[in-house]
């Protein structure tokens, strides 16, 4: 896997992906905090209104700004939303008002979806060889699971020696990193889209969804994946915390298990898609995740002492991997959608959808959950997870044949 960073482009894109990773898992920990100071007991609100903000901007801007940015050159447009995130990060520490923490965040996020889709649809083009992209696709996978843990406990130790308003300088560095490995990268020749109106632009990568039978159950699939994350991101500590009343190690332990379980798929991927189709792993995860979700629904109500953490720290492990094996294929088959000219738009598309999902799925497992109580509502997304499931197998039925 590790070959793919002798090719000196793709090595520095990479360290950019890094730095710039774990500039924003500072953030993220930060910002907790920093909505504490603001908020006080009410930081929840702050926190859960900041990541709506969010995701609405992701479902936004991604396809708006890919439209209006068709014929900026790649590199200008990374290295500007690198800075305008270092430019936000910089000047979070010293809010003092919820609403600005919202205006931030939403000029942040609107940043992160110019930059990631264009990033993403670059790397094709970097790694044209299908193998290696494949390989490409399975260290980027590993590297936001290890961020996932990484960041938390690099947090925890500078925060025994500094401020959490310091952490802030941590993903300040880390998006100017991010630019500077960009800056001294050399791209590849990448011809521009041909001239067309606006609203072709900005709707290209949905019609190609529509159009392409691969991209119909990728979106479906996008669904699948939306309810079990929800679960594990939004109820983790509470089913950790307030149904198991254990310590708070073990919230990091299960979502740990949740972490593992993605990367060991993600490591074991390439040689798993040298033999295997795209489509049959990626329908592997679509069965096995509504089922997981419900198996974890029943240890919930049913499940008692010791016997039933060890099936949630399964469960979530089987659920991590699953996840894995859905995700880390998918831009193999917007690869195969698209060309060079249209790949923008349609990773765009892509991130956009994925995103909308996870604006149903969230507030679903967050509110539903304190409502019905966590068995319950892993139930309702277990049928809506099932739904997403028979479509995308519904959509791939027959071979795929690929226009764009």
């Amino acid at each position: 896997m590790l070959a793919v960073l002798r090719n000196p482009t793709y090595a520095k894109l990479f360290s950019a992906q890094i730095v710039a990773l774990l500039g924003t898992g500072l953030l993220t920990i930060a910002l907790g905090l920093l909505a504490f100071d603001i908020a006080g007991g009410d930081a929840g609100i702050v926190m859960g209104l900041a990541m709506t903000i969010k995701m609405v901007s992701y479902v936004a801007v991604a396809p708006v700004i890919t439209a209006l940015v068709a014929h900026v050159p790649r590199k200008q447009l990374l290295i500007t939303a690198d800075l305008v995130r270092a430019a936000v990060a910089v000047c979070l520490p010293f809010v003092t008002e919820a609403w600005h923490i919202y205006l931030l965040i939403f000029l942040l996020q609107a940043a992160s979806a110019t930059f990631t889709p264009a990033f993403q649809a670059l790397i094709p083009s970097v790694l044209p060889e299908e193998r290696q992209y494949t390989r490409a696709l399975s260290l980027s996978r590993l590297a936001y699971d290890l961020e996932s843990v990484f960041s938390p406990m690099l947090a925890a130790a500078l925060l025994t020696v500094i401020s959490y308003h310091n952490l802030f300088v941590g993903t300040v560095v880390g998006f100017i990193g991010s630019a500077l490995l960009v800056t001294f990268t050399r791209f590849p020749v990448l011809v521009p889209p041909a001239p067309s109106r606006f609203f072709d632009r900005l709707t290209h990568g949905v019609r190609s969804f529509w159009k392409q039978r691969e991209l119909r159950g990728l979106m479906s699939l996008n669904l699948v994946v939306a309810t079990t994350t929800a679960m594990v991101i939004v109820n983790t500590v509470v089913i950790v915390k307030a149904e198991l009343e254990r310590s708070q190690s073990d919230v990091a332990l299960l979502l740990a298990a949740n972490g593992i379980g993605s990367m060991l798929v993600a490591l074991t991927m390439p040689k798993l898609l040298d033999r295997l189709a795209d489509r049959k792993v990626m329908l592997w995860g679509a069965a096995t995740l509504p089922v997981a979700l419900f198996l974890a629904a029943a240890t919930l109500h049913w499940g008692q002492g010791q016997t039933q953490w060890i099936e949630l720290i399964g469960l979530w492990f089987v659920i991590g991997a699953a996840t894995s094996s859905i995700l880390t294929p998918s831009s193999r088959l917007l690869q195969r959608n698209s060309t060079e000219q249209t790949r923008p738009a349609v990773f765009a598309a892509q991130f956009s959808l994925s995103h909308a999902c996870f604006l149903l799925t969230y507030p679903l497992a967050g509110t539903l959950g304190a409502v019905l109580g966590l068995s319950n509502v892993a139930l309702i997304l277990v049928g809506i997870g099932l739904l997403g499931a028979i479509l995308a197998f519904s959509a791939w039925k027959v071979p795929a044949t690929a226009t764009v």
